[in-house]
This record gives C-alpha cells, structure tokens and sequence, in this order.
C-alpha cells in the first residue's frame, strides 16, 4: 500500500426539493457560478462553483438512487475528496471502518467511489475532481477541472421559475439586522 495522502474536500452535494431554485439562492445570495446541469438516472440538478470547491444541488429520482437517506431527504447529502489514487485510499478508508456503498473499488480512474463513514454519513473519493474544482489552488501544477458551464433546454421553465421567485422575494423590502 502506498503512503496515505491529503484528501482535499472538493465536492459537496445537498439533496434538495428543487434543484433550480436552491441554485438560483446560492448564485444570488453567495455569488456562486453555474457549472452544468444534470439529469441523469440517480437524480437531477444544478452545478455550482465558488471556483476551487464544486457544489452539487440534487434531486434524487428515487429511494434507491439516494444512497440511503431517502428520495424526500433534505440537507447535506456527502461530501467528495479529491485524492491522489482512489484505489489506495480505497483501501486505506475501509481498513478505518468504512464502509463502501457504490462505485468500483478497483477503477483508478472510477467515479465518486462512496462509501459510508462510522457515523453513517457518505463521501465519496475520486481522483480526477469535479467540474469548476481545483486540486490545489496556488500550487504550481494545480489540476483545475473546467466549467463547461452547458445548461439542458428541457429545464429553462423551471430556471426561469427559480428565477422569478427569487427576484420576487429580493423584490420586498428586507428589515435591516439590529446591529
């Protein structure tokens, strides 16, 4: 086995009602960019980034596709470790106690392989990052995964939706925070 490496938190995905408008409230209130939108046989979304860390906002199609937390589940649904070789820390996460739950263990190469950790909570390990992720922001060689930034037709009513119901409630006048 070889030496255990830094995994760096890159990815994170929240299960959410409404992919759409939880997007349109994050690039509104937090200035976030879009990255690409999904819909794809585990769940549907949107794709952001704050330019080093990739945050998913999903819709899971069903209980099964969830991973466990339900299809009505709301909240943090796992964080993504971008890691030097998924197959190693693989090995190295389970010899911890976790415990893998979907992916192909032994594909270098393989796609947010999760697992759970002791507490139940899922992460996932991947060595090629997300989209509109950084490996190592400021080092040189930085691996840095592009924003493609492609947007599916099929979803423009419910951007647009998000969209107006956002400016609606940006629209009313906001009581100022005591200070």
């Amino acid at each position: 086995m070889t030496a255990q490496t830094r995994g760096r938190i890159r990815h994170i995905a929240l299960s959410v009602k409404d992919p759409w408008e939880t997007a349109e409230f994050y690039k509104q209130a937090m200035g976030l960019e879009e990255v690409t939108e999904l819909d794809g046989p585990l769940a549907e979304g949107v794709f952001l980034t704050d330019g080093v860390v990739n945050l998913a906002i999903l819709h899971f199609k069903s209980d099964e596709a969830s991973q466990g937390t339900g299809v009505d589940y709301v909240g943090i649904h796992h964080i993504g470790f971008w890691v030097d070789d998924v197959v190693e820390q693989g090995k190295i996460v389970r010899n911890t106690g976790a415990t893998w739950i979907m992916g192909d263990t032994n594909n270098p190469n393989g796609y947010e392989v999760k697992h759970t950790d002791l507490d139940g909570i899922i992460f996932d390990i991947a060595a090629h990052g997300w989209v509109g992720s950084q490996k190592d922001p400021g080092v040189e060689g930085n691996v840095a995964r592009p924003n493609p930034q492609r947007r599916l037709a099929r979803f423009d009513e419910r951007r647009a939706r998000a969209q107006a119901k956002i400016a609606t409630i940006r629209a009313k006048e906001i009581p100022q925070a005591a200070e």
